[in-house]
């Protein structure tokens, strides 16, 4: 199940993000990551003509997204290549 928080909803809203599409990245994406300086799980996916990325934590069963960004490849890979994101 996906614990969408006040916060998230408003940020996607003030983003111009459907959750719909969010949920489909959320379950569905196989690019994963580690956060290592937030701790937090990340998940790297398509948004209509946009790259998002989406920290989360699991409770269980339960997704629980923190926040969402849009990105780009230049992006990730910085993140990779500085040891921040550690593929999962």
């Amino acid at each position: 199940m996906i614990l969408w928080t006040d916060y998230v909803r408003y940020r996607a809203r003030l983003r111009g993000f459907d959750l719909e599409e969010l949920e489909e990245v959320l379950r569905f994406s196989s690019e994963r990551y580690d956060d290592e300086a937030t701790g937090r799980q990340v998940v790297v996916g398509k948004h209509g003509d946009s790259m998002v990325l989406i920290p989360f934590e699991t409770h269980g069963e339960d997704i629980m997204p923190i926040t969402v960004h849009r990105t780009n490849r230049q992006q990730i890979a910085a993140r990779v290549r500085s040891g921040r994101f550690k593929h999962v």
